[in-house]
């Protein structure tokens, strides 16, 4: 059986692209598992799995959450609201104490980049990055790879657009390595003070007119804004920021092509997306919502499969 590079998912930068393609075919067994009428496997029941969010989640917890009860798995959940990190607990003694209870696997989400490395370093589980601060997101970028290969038939030469807050992104970050590690071309397009200054290291061009930066793309991946991670404001005003760079019907009649329209979710409707397009013909953004169950049963599964060995 093949088997990924790594033996824990910290970030895109640190997978190969044999590893991103391991991921997409085994996701294409476990989508077509979780369309059955029985949508459950055996395949982990002998595996513990902790999910520790320090930070909110609704849709990648319960993401994560549906695809390691597909599995079979046995999950602890954790959120650091209702536990002694309140109390001052440190980030390692709690994982000490739930590993202590014989975790094979912990998903975690953090505010601090790099929190996901640092409990690699220091316990003896199977680590899934589940977003660390605005550093990486990388089971959202393999979902919206695999939801851009199932619309398109394949990601490399593909031109995607990604629009919004750039800089406080980490799904931004993680979908720019995946993006071009699969050979297509990424640009992004926003107000210039949410493109961060590194940008161009990346080798991504930025395009500050949202129509021209939608004639050029194969895709549009358009970014909620993150109001809780704004600290001082970056723009003028919402309705300003909707005039310049939301995506609305009008704009997308204008082309003479059809686009591919994603959303990382959850939406602020009539903000980055008006209602119409985002429940329109070409979104596929409750597409990438039930691949992401799939992306995150392929990864558990083959991370497991490196622990059984």
């Amino acid at each position: 059986m093949k088997e990924l590079s790594v033996n824990h998912l910290l970030g895109i930068k640190y997978l190969q692209e044999s590893d991103i393609q391991l991921i997409f075919e085994t996701a294409d067994h476990f989508k077509e598992v979780i369309n059955r009428p029985i949508k459950k496997v055996p395949s982990l029941r002998d595996i513990t799995i902790a999910n520790i969010f320090f930070e909110n989640s609704t849709r990648t917890k319960l993401s994560f959450e549906l695809a390691q009860k597909r599995l079979s798995a046995d999950v602890i959940s954790f959120s650091s609201a209702q536990s002694s990190v309140k109390k001052g607990e440190t980030l390692i003694d709690t994982v000490n104490n739930i590993l202590a209870m014989k975790v094979d696997m912990v998903v975690m989400r953090h505010s601090s980049p790099g929190a996901s490395h640092f409990l690699a370093k220091h316990v003896n589980a199977s680590i899934v990055n589940a977003g660390d601060g605005a550093h990486e997101h990388p089971t959202q970028a393999l979902l919206d790879s695999y939801t851009i290969r199932e619309q398109l038939g394949d990601v490399a030469g593909k031109k995607v657009l990604i629009v919004g807050d750039i800089l406080h992104s980490r799904v931004a970050l993680s979908n720019i390595f995946a993006l071009q590690m699969q050979g297509a071309e990424v640009r992004v397009c926003g107000p210039k003070t949410l493109i961060p200054k590194y940008i161009d290291s990346l080798n991504v061009k930025v395009e500050s007119n949202l129509k021209k930066a939608l004639e050029w793309c194969d895709v549009a991946n358009m970014l909620r804004i993150q109001n809780e991670r704004l600290d001082v404001s970056y723009f003028p005003s919402t309705r300003e920021y909707t005039q310049q760079f939301g995506l609305t019907n009008e704009l997308l009649n204008e082309l003479n092509k059809d686009i591919v329209i994603m959303h990382p979710g959850p939406i602020n409707r009539g903000v980055e997306i008006t209602t119409d397009v985002a429940d329109g013909k070409h979104s596929v953004i409750l597409n990438q919502v039930e691949n992401g169950v799939a992306i995150r049963m392929a990864v558990i599964y083959l991370l497991a499969s490196k622990i059984k060995n």
